[in-house]
């Protein structure tokens, strides 16, 4: 069961924009979807609609219900802090190898034909007190799509994330750089030094008015194949 773990040179850069367009894409071209993000804070469990998880159910066209919302987020946080900061102020606590543990365990149950997997924050954003995004992204050893940003700084975010994903071992596939809100940057000269200084990585824009039609070339060039070679 193929599986892609979408991660963030920078919180807030377009991950769950990224994760809901690859699960539209799949679902387009007939392969049923999954998707899990395990730890995420900043959660309102009273208006949760919009929220990164309510997002990705839309998505994946399951019903908003709790145990949908469980199966999705398993560890949900009020705080808009880091898991761990937040997770203190509820008196809570996530061992990293429990999370793990629950994670492979989700990528052995589904049946679906694609697992979408989303990361927390950035890169290295501490998922626990003692490890990190990237520690979790190279646990689950999933082919990955790493997302950068355009604002003012992202070029350096995004090659110092793929640098420090690479020394882990971890399996990049494609690089999107997602047209962030700001707009201090050029977008598409952000685009072309990214993927000028990202070398053999192929390198995706995603343009915040452009619609979802990047996701199928990131399927593509993550799961090497295209709608017609299925």
């Amino acid at each position: 069961m193929p599986a892609l773990f979408v991660a963030g040179a920078h919180t807030d850069v377009g991950k769950t924009y990224v994760a809901c367009a690859l699960i539209r894409a799949a679902r387009k071209r007939g392969l049923s979807v999954d998707a899990l993000k395990p730890v995420v804070s900043g959660f309102d469990d009273d208006d949760w609609d919009a929220s990164d998880p309510g997002r990705l159910i839309e998505a994946l066209g399951w019903r908003r219900t709790a145990d949908t919302l469980a199966a999705l987020s398993p560890w949900r946080y009020r705080a808009p802090l880091s898991p761990p900061m937040a997770a203190s102020l509820e008196g809570a606590s996530l061992d990293f190898h429990d999370a793990v543990r629950a994670c492979r365990r989700r990528l052995f149950d589904t049946t679906a034909e694609l697992m979408i997997v989303e990361g927390v924050g950035g890169l290295m954003s501490p998922v626990t007190h003692d490890h990190t995004g990237l520690d979790l992204m190279a646990a689950l050893a999933a082919p990955s799509v790493m997302v950068g940003g355009s604002y003012l700084g992202a070029i350096s975010h995004t090659l110092t994330a793929l640098a420090a994903a690479r020394a882990h071992g971890v399996d990049i596939r494609v690089v999107v750089v997602s047209e962030s809100a700001t707009g201090d940057a050029p977008f598409a000269e952000t685009v072309e030094s990214v993927a000028r200084l990202a070398k053999d990585l192929p390198v995706v824009a995603a343009p915040r008015d452009g619609g979802f039609g990047f996701a199928d070339r990131v399927l593509d060039e993550c799961l090497g194949e295209t709608p017609s070679a299925r």
